[in-house]
């Protein structure tokens, strides 16, 4: 026997706030789905951004209904922003090249100089995702329009 709080039921966890019982994901079921995300957006599997996207929006649209009853907003925004930072970490690896990745930049919207500042920066993937020019020239709505599924709630 132990808490109720403590104890995961098909994945989720039931606490208790100013005398109301609420729903939320277990900390176990979140670590497996961030596992999962990890796997369908690796950068090394030599995939399109498209067929990404894809595979991750029948992996999204399954867990978003099955997981829509909790109430954990702040556990979907951040969800949505670390999926966000994901794709464009897998889209500046894809780029590849610093004159590619200036290019695409320059296209997308960045003025000359911040593109070239951008493409030759010498950060890794991830730390890029979060820079504010590949932010602003990869915004969420890039992905939206490829057809990324992120539910509002």
């Amino acid at each position: 026997m132990s808490r109720p709080w403590l104890r995961k039921f098909l994945g989720f966890t039931f606490i208790s706030m100013c005398g109301q019982t609420k729903i939320r994901i277990h900390r176990k079921t979140m670590s497996r789905f961030k596992e999962r995300v990890r796997e369908l957006t690796n950068r090394n599997k030599g995939k399109s951004l498209d067929q990404i996207i894809k595979e991750l929006n029948q992996y999204l649209v399954g867990w978003w209904n099955y997981y829509r009853l909790t109430e954990a907003r702040y556990v979907f925004k951040s969800i949505k922003v670390w999926i966000i930072r994901r794709l464009r970490c897998l889209v500046w690896k894809q780029w590849k090249n610093p004159r590619t990745r200036a290019r695409n930049l320059e296209k997308l919207g960045i003025a000359h100089k911040d593109a070239m500042l951008c493409g030759n920066a010498r950060k890794k993937y991830w730390r890029m995702s979060k820079v504010k020019w590949v932010a602003f020239a990869l915004p969420p709505r890039y992905f939206f329009e490829r057809g990324l599924f992120l539910p509002a709630q």
